[in-house]
């Protein structure tokens, strides 16, 4: 171990102002040890300068303590920088070369940014846990649907739904079986893909349907519903007697009048103005009135005029306006009057009838 140099000695001026002052007194009085600390102390309190003396300066600059002073601290260089807590001085590998110089390498910083990103994404994923399972749940739903939809879309389009039976619904005068066959075609077609143009094309040969409405009935069946035509009378034809109906579509010709089929005598035929009005009266009758009537006739659409029965009674009807009132009054009236003993019923102004 090195010898310390000796500090050196202050000047004799110096001792006799130290040993005259109060303080030197105290301090000659003091313990060995705390003399140079009590000196230093009491130096910066009494006089303005607060720098060390020469003596310690140096003292500390060849790392020799003073008196009193723990020999075995480790001696720190002037200049170095400070050691950071936990770490041994002298210390090899490059943890401690790294701490003790105060450097902080790339991966360092990446491993505490990378830290620091994990645990925002943990506090991300805390506050809206709530807000992701209301969103999963949201998208469950709405993914159930569409699954139930593009499956019963899919299975309406495959065979599974194809016809195989047609129902016809409404038919008096027709004959239904005639009608299933022109409609053969349609069997074996997805319900959802029936051709209703063809279906229209095929019942147009039968002159009877007025209209007509289509219903799918899974799982395999065609419902037709068809609305007839209602005959009113027949007009007399070079090819024979023709049955009209109020919109005077000939439904059929025969070369003797039908039984129980009314006689239409019109001016100008089925396109006149005078069959529309004959055609909404016949309309308007009570199917219990309408059988009795054996001849209709017309010049304009104002002077409508019925024939009934057996007794050929007349009926003045008029114009076809207020038609079902008319044919109410023209009920009652019979009841009270039968057609056997009346001439006529003028029942042109319904709330005024006249009765021969």
């Amino acid at each position: 171990m090195r010898r310390p140099s000796p500090l050196p000695q202050p000047s004799a001026r110096e001792a006799e102002q130290a040993d005259a002052s109060p303080r030197g007194r105290r301090d000659a009085r003091a313990p060995r040890g705390e003399t140079t600390k009590d000196a230093a102390a009491g130096a910066g309190r009494s006089g303005p300068s607060t720098e060390p003396t020469e003596p310690t300066i140096a003292a500390a600059a060849a790392g020799v303590a003073e008196d009193g002073d723990d020999l075995t601290a480790p001696v720190i260089p002037l200049g170095s920088p400070l050691p950071l807590p936990g770490s041994e001085p002298g210390t090899s590998g490059d943890t401690a070369d790294s701490s003790a110089s105060g450097d902080v390498g790339f991966r360092d910083v990446w491993r505490a940014a990378r830290a620091r990103r994990k645990a925002l994404r943990a506090e991300v994923r805390r506050f809206t846990v709530r807000q992701r399972r209301r969103r999963a749940l949201w998208l469950g739903a709405a993914a159930s649907v569409v699954i139930l939809a593009l499956a019963t879309i899919g299975a309406a389009y495959s065979p599974l739904f194809a016809v195989e039976r047609v129902v016809v619904v409404g038919v008096e005068q027709l004959d239904a079986a005639e009608i299933v066959d022109a409609l053969e075609g349609q069997v074996g077609t997805p319900l959802p893909l029936v051709d209703e143009s063809a279906v229209k094309a095929e019942l147009v040969a039968f002159p009877l349907v007025e209209s007509y409405t289509l219903e799918a009935r899974p799982p395999h069946d065609l419902v037709v519903r068809i609305v007839e035509r209602t005959p009113i009378g027949l007009i007399e034809t070079r090819a024979g007697y023709t049955l009209v109906d109020a919109a005077g579509v000939a439904l059929s010709t025969s070369a003797q009048p039908s039984p129980g089929t009314p006689l239409l005598s019109i001016t100008g035929g089925a396109d006149s103005d005078a069959f529309s009005a004959v055609g909404q009266v016949m309309r308007s009758l009570p199917d219990e009135l309408r059988a009795q009537v054996t001849a209709v006739s017309a010049t304009t659409p104002d002077d409508v005029t019925l024939s009934l029965g057996e007794s050929n009674a007349q009926v003045v009807w008029g114009s076809a306006e207020e038609s079902a009132n008319k044919a109410l009054v023209l009920a009652r009236a019979m009841i009270s009057h039968p057609p056997a003993g009346v001439i006529s019923y003028d029942v042109s102004s319904p709330d005024a009838i006249v009765i021969r």
